[in-house]
């Protein structure tokens, strides 16, 4: 489980969040702070993983309690932005601090939801890097193209409403600790087998599902299909 910190000033926003939180598998809420003080020190205490931060915080910006933390030489989590700050020299400092993502108030849970999922996708990735040997190249292109991808328009002959039905069937089957065949997909859309398979595969061609192979007793091995962000 990734354990998250959720820190905002607003009692009622903070258990919105908390709540958008424990809906996304495999994520769950380590504990809530309303301070900027109050956050540092649960950040020491709980160890989470991952910190959603609001800017507007009673005693301390943000900003600052971003700064304290990539000071400190204990716990040193990754941090998610989550503010009605639209100014440039907020969005610049949370960069430059180090914010995996900046989402701006009001968001829906589906856009947090998603902000999520490519911070587990990144997290497994560095999970599965061998710790004793160096990073190749194409492994540190993986891990920040990652935090940049963007959706690609599905090609000529491909339907855009009939992607995102098959995409929201494999972020559900990955979600789960699973992961989907083309003829698993076909039966959850109501697809050809042939069609799921040609959209299982454009995802997979743009960056953002990724496809290993199961090998059985006979036969060719089938092709299976996660969801990477």
């Amino acid at each position: 489980m990734i354990r998250v910190l959720v820190v905002d000033d607003d009692f009622m926003v903070a258990k919105i969040h908390s709540g958008y939180v424990s809906r996304v598998a495999g994520f769950e809420v380590a504990g809530v702070a309303h301070t900027g003080a109050d956050a540092v020190r649960a950040v020491e205490d709980l160890r989470p993983d991952l910190v959603l931060l609001d800017i507007y915080l009673p005693d301390v910006d943000g900003l600052s309690v971003l700064r304290q933390l990539r000071a400190s030489s204990g716990a040193d989590p990754d941090v998610i932005v989550i503010t009605a700050a639209r100014d440039l020299d907020t969005v610049r400092g949370a960069i430059r601090g180090g914010a995996l993502h900046y989402l701006i108030k009001p968001f829906s849970y589906e856009a947090l939801r998603d902000r999520l999922e490519d911070f587990r996708a990144l997290h497994r990735k560095l999970s599965e890097l061998p710790g004793d040997s160096p990073a190749a190249q194409q492994d540190v292109d993986q891990l920040f193209g990652s935090r940049h991808r963007r959706a690609a328009p599905p090609p000529k002959g491909l339907a855009s409403e009939t992607a995102e039905i098959v995409e929201r069937i494999l972020r559900q089957a990955t979600a789960a600790g699973g992961d989907l065949s083309a003829a698993e997909c076909a039966d959850a859309t109501e697809l050809s087998r042939v069609s799921a398979r040609k959209y299982l595969e454009h995802f997979v061609d743009s960056g953002r599902a990724e496809v290993r192979l199961r090998y059985g007793g006979t036969g060719r091995p089938e092709r299976r299909y996660r969801w990477n962000s």
